[in-house]
């Protein structure tokens, strides 16, 4: 008698954690869903983001290659006008 109320038990919390299991499933199906559809979004965004990178670093180097461009014409430039000396001014007595 012990046995067959024991085997009673068990089959019934059996029945009774398969649809809590079948709706955890169900719930864990859902957000699993949800959250490859978050990291396909990030990375289609990680690959924008690269590629902005990209141009924005090519955009760097060659603003770089510029300056420095720039710098080597105001080089000599420079040397022109520093052999001159502004006028002093003194205030003189009369």
């Amino acid at each position: 008698m012990i046995r067959k109320n024991t085997w009673a038990r068990l089959t019934v919390a059996v029945m009774l954690s398969l649809p809590l299991t079948a709706c955890k499933d169900a719930k864990t199906l859902q957000e699993n869903e949800q959250l490859k559809t978050q990291v396909a979004e990030l990375q289609k965004e990680n690959g924008q983001l690269g590629n902005e990178l990209e141009t924005m670093t090519a955009a760097r180097d060659a603003l770089t290659k510029e300056n420095e461009k720039l710098k080597a014409e105001m080089k000599p430039r420079k040397a022109k006008h520093s052999g001159r000396k502004a006028a002093s001014r003194k205030h003189r007595r009369s």
